[in-house]
């Protein structure tokens, strides 16, 4: 698993970068605030039940939480899964919000 920081992942949406968001938190506080990550929380992932992700194995997956806890343990789920690529956002949405607010 790599690391990205909030301010590297933000340079990389605002150049246009096709990117392969994972929002693991839990659907309500994806209600309340996301960056346009597709939904799968933790708990799925850790069911196995990856089926909206199957196909980008070998793409980079780039996860994020609220604190990067929970995206941390996803990365390293998603990899024992066969995931090549993942990528966990450190700080998660509460450093994204701190500096790029909602």
């Amino acid at each position: 698993m790599r690391l990205i920081n909030v301010n590297e992942l933000h340079a990389r949406i605002e150049s246009g970068e096709k990117l392969h968001l994972v929002d693991v938190r839990e659907p309500n506080e994806h209600t309340d605030f996301n960056i346009g990550g597709i939904l799968l929380p933790l708990g799925d992932i850790m069911s196995a039940d990856i089926e909206t992700i199957e196909h980008l194995k070998k793409e980079e997956l780039i996860c994020y939480c609220r604190s990067g806890n929970r995206s941390g343990q996803a990365a390293l789920i998603l990899e024992t899964l066969g995931f090549e690529n993942v990528v966990n956002v450190t700080g998660g949405m509460l450093d994204w919000q701190e500096h790029f607010s909602a």
